[in-house]
């Protein structure tokens, strides 16, 4: 009996401990909760009161009855896009884009990433981090007017100094389709490497340097150091981002598809997606029940293909996968 006092005595001690200790971590992580309030103040506001306007995805707006008594309408708004004549148009503009995008800024932001940690010197990777970065900070407004600077067909740079000397015919582009698809990635890509190229860098350069000397003591070229040591330790990074972007990729960035291009109705075929679509067709029909619907279908089917993407990564690489 003695010793079963001690033991449940020597319980409630320990017990009392854990409490004791427990206390102590809580007052020592209450500024951490303080720094995250705002963080969680603003997910709440901007990200989560905003979802009650799903509601409208399922009504018919009526500005004189108000939001919660217009009427219901199911599933009929949601089917807005897939009954216009050009719906295919705009669901292979929207996917086909963002694939491009995802394809060629992955390999040239890892690649600028590669060479901007080859280069030596602090000052000189401040000075190419500063300007890979400029494009990236620049509004699409004014990025719209650099393109038109080099585009317009009366004094655009590409007709004046380089088609016209060389004794070709100037080209209206904003009014041919045909070379939009081109310029559009390039002009994504020009616009957001930099930032991905940070991401990626900032990979780089927590690899341990002591892996390329031994590589270089075993007589490995350069080629091998990147495809043996840089490429494997950029996997994960890679394959976080790419899941990302995969999440939106029944989104289109409307700067891209509606500045850029000016809003010229010519080029339609190849600049409309679904965003610029449901733009339009807000404007012309005022109507936010299907705008809320369509945004409200981008969101699930962007879900699902992450779902997918996800478990096609744990399925070949579990450690790499998002969860």
């Amino acid at each position: 009996m003695n010793g079963l006092h001690r033991i449940s005595r020597e319980a409630a001690r320990l017990k009392k401990m854990k409490r004791k200790r427990r206390k102590k971590q809580k007052k020592g992580t209450w500024p951490l909760y303080l720094m995250m309030l705002p963080g969680l103040v603003y997910i709440l506001i901007n990200n989560y009161i905003p979802m009650a306007g799903l509601l409208l995805a399922f009504k018919k707006v009526n500005y004189g009855l108000g939001i919660w008594k217009s009427p219901w309408v199911g599933l009929s708004n949601f089917t807005y896009l897939f009954r216009a004549g050009d719906a295919s148009e705009i669901f292979r503009n929207t996917v086909g884009y963002n694939l491009a995008f995802l394809l060629f800024g992955t390999i040239l932001s890892a690649a600028v990433a590669i060479l901007l940690d080859a280069v030596y010197g602090r000052r000189s990777k401040r000075f190419y981090q500063t300007v890979i970065l400029i494009p990236w900070l620049i509004s699409w407004v004014i990025v719209s007017y650099i393109v038109y600077a080099f585009l317009s067909g009366d004094n655009g740079l590409i007709n004046n100094s380089i088609l016209r000397p060389l004794g070709m015919e100037p080209v209206n582009w904003y009014t041919s389709p045909a070379y939009w698809p081109v310029i559009l990635v390039l002009v994504y890509l020009w616009k957001s490497f930099g930032y991905q190229s940070i991401m990626y860098y900032a990979t780089l350069i927590g690899i341990d340097k002591t892996y390329y000397e031994a590589a270089v003591v075993d007589g490995a070229s350069a080629w091998q150091q990147i495809s043996f040591i840089t490429l494997p330790f950029l996997k994960p990074t890679m394959i976080t981002l790419t899941l990302l972007q995969i999440g939106r990729m029944f989104y289109s960035d409307f700067g891209l598809f509606y500045q850029v291009p000016m809003n010229s109705g010519l080029l339609y075929s190849t600049t409309n997606t679904i965003d610029t679509y449901v733009y339009r067709g807000l404007l012309e029909l005022n109507d936010v029940g299907r705008s809320s619907a369509a945004g409200f279908l981008q969101s699930i089917l962007g879900f699902l293909v992450v779902l997918a993407a996800n478990w096609a990564v744990r399925r070949v690489e579990e450690d790499s996968a998002l969860f």
